[in-house]
């Protein structure tokens, strides 16, 4: 199967794989080349793809959606982590996502910090008005 992992912003992963594993709001599936076209809503977790006679790559996926249409597979999803291996993957995901609540902190304060400003101009004008 041709699969590509889509982020927002690039094309994280295009490779060949003869399995998919990942996690659904359902629960977790197995996809196969000869399985019917399938779509799912995909669940913060694990995604393992394998192709023949090579050890499965890991990768750790936020929400998004899975399509498989015919030879193809299609995960969109807002973020994308390689595991290197499963024993590596706390340390992985927690260094990533301590990255990601930095900048968002970083964000929160900027946009705060535009509030208050755009609060102080508002009470000028009313005072001058």
């Amino acid at each position: 199967m041709d699969c590509k992992i889509l982020l927002p912003s690039e094309v994280f992963l295009h490779r060949q794989a003869d399995k998919v594993v990942a996690e659904g709001t359902n629960g977790s599936f197995c996809l196969l080349p000869r399985h019917i076209d399938f779509v799912s809503a995909l669940v913060p977790g694990l995604l393992s793809l394998s192709a023949q006679d090579e050890q499965p790559e890991y990768f750790a996926v936020d929400q998004g959606i899975l399509v498989k249409k015919g030879d193809e597979v299609l995960i969109a999803t807002r973020n994308a982590i390689k595991i290197p291996s499963l024993g590596h993957l706390k340390s992985v995901v927690q260094e990533r996502f301590r990255n990601l609540d930095d900048k968002e902190k970083a964000a929160r304060t900027a946009a705060a910090r535009l509030e208050a400003s755009i609060v102080r101009r508002f009470m000028e004008l009313k005072r001058y008005g």
